[in-house]
């Protein structure tokens, strides 16, 4: 039982700490840099408080700001939980006065660190998982910026040169986008030529070059008028050009690096198995869950925060409303839910699970959904044993792995494995109960 609470309220540059006892009497009041020094004398000086051996630190932010801290209180075994920013907001409200401070947030996450017993306590990542989550992060950057420029490069053109425009997919293609890093106009076109086109294109090493002169000489032969503002336009294109080129170089380098974090990790392998999760996808789970699924003690909590279990929000009369949570991640669910799409057109038995809930009067969106969640069960018990997706060789729906089946590396929570029904046959689907693991089949999500 811990004899301080710490509380931090954590900012880009400089943090604030209140560290309160037992009885909630406030001890110590610090600002400090995020620095490691003012970091190190901070967590001495609370050390040397009575009672200060045995200190619970709570903070409202898990990510960007607050990592140099992590490290050092992981270094040093000092416990760090975490209580959502929304939480403390809302509990502040119960506090009295109206005034909003760093030092009466902290405050805040100090009390509520200390009467409360259902915070969570923040994990460690390894590198594996710290290295997927940075590189997933900067590879969702550079495809909105791959579309952001493509949509620019789009637009431009057909305003001067609308039959270029329409002739290429500038957002899969290399070729069209070297072409127009030298030749962006009708008349620059129509001058070289296409043999020459041709033989240019093949110097940089574009693929079906011949075919693409071919097609970049026709357009240009179909329009010879010259649009007001074409040159201007015309340098943009180049420009616009070169960067998709540089992201496209850029996104190679980004998945080859994802790739080889992959192979590095245990539970890569096994995940990659299951119908629907390719790299990206995997890579996305992973940086969301962690290597480590057992932090989560159950399915039914990995799907919560997955975003799959709806919640109740019942009052008097009113009962049965089930609504998507608020907190959930966003990365993650966008990876079950892309996967299950995928599975619902390549998996026969998560296509049998999807037109099952069709015929029972759900939507698309919930079908898939019901899919997703039922998945999290299989994805569960994969990872937990350490083995691969065995898919049903009979065609019934979902559910893939069988006990005998299973080749566990470590004996890990036996009894969970039986108390979970990880594997449900459809001939005995009625008779399972449903608890939250059929949460995902509700028809609340209508939004």
């Amino acid at each position: 039982m811990p004899q301080l609470w710490a509380g931090i309220d954590a900012g880009k540059t400089e943090h604030h700490c209140i560290v309160l006892n037992a009885d909630g009497a406030k001890l110590l009041s610090r600002r400090f840099a995020n620095r490691e020094g003012e970091i190190l004398a901070l967590m001495g000086d609370v050390a040397s408080l009575p009672g200060g051996t045995d200190v619970a630190w709570a903070t409202d932010l898990n990510h960007g700001g607050t990592g140099l801290l992590q490290s050092l209180l992981g270094s040093h075994k000092q416990p760090l939980h975490y209580i959502p920013g929304r939480a403390i907001h809302h509990a502040s409200l119960t506090y009295a006065g109206e005034a909003k401070t760093d030092a009466r947030d902290a405050v805040v996450i100090a009390d509520q660190a200390r009467i409360r017993h259902d915070v969570n306590l923040m994990r460690e990542p390894d590198e594996v998982t710290v290295e997927l989550r940075l590189l997933s992060a900067r590879r969702e950057d550079l495809v909105h910026d791959r579309t952001r420029a493509v949509n620019r490069l789009r637009a431009l053109m057909a305003h001067y040169f609308p039959s270029l425009e329409a002739a290429f997919n500038y957002a899969t293609t290399r070729g069209p986008l070297v072409l127009l890093t030298k030749y962006q106009t009708p008349a620059a076109i129509r001058r070289i030529g296409e043999r020459r086109l041709a033989t240019w294109l093949k110097g940089q090493e574009c693929r079906k070059s011949a075919v693409i002169a071919a097609a970049a000489v026709q357009a240009a032969h179909e329009q010879t008028a010259v649009v007001v503002g074409e040159a201007a336009a015309a340098r943009l294109v180049s420009r616009f050009a070169r960067d998709l080129l540089r992201i496209r170089d850029e996104l190679a380098e980004l998945e080859a690096e994802i790739d080889t974090a992959l192979k590095g990790n245990s539970s890569a392998v096994p995940l990659m198995t299951v119908p629907g999760f390719g790299m990206r996808l995997a890579a996305d789970f992973l940086a969301a869950t962690g290597t480590d699924l057992m932090a989560f003690e159950t399915p039914d909590r990995l799907a919560s925060f997955a975003g799959l279990a709806p919640v109740p929000r019942d009052s008097g009369k009113i009962s049965g409303n089930r609504h998507r949570p608020r907190r959930y991640d966003r990365r993650l669910l966008n990876a079950c839910f892309q996967a299950a799409f995928i599975a619902s057109r390549t998996c026969p038995a998560s296509r049998t699970f999807y037109e099952r809930k069709r015929r029972e009067g759900k939507s698309h969106k919930q079908a898939l959904i019901a899919l997703a969640r039922r998945r999290i069960n299989v994805i569960w018990a994969i990872l937990r044993d350490q083995t691969m997706y065995n898919p049903p060789k009979d065609g019934t729906e979902l559910t893939a792995l069988t006990r005998s089946s299973a080749v566990p590396v470590s004996p890990l929570r036996r009894k969970d494995a039986l108390e979970e029904a990880v594997i449900l046959p459809a001939a005995r689907d009625s008779e399972v109960v449903r608890s939250q693991s059929e949460l995902g089949e509700t028809a609340a999500f209508q939004n």
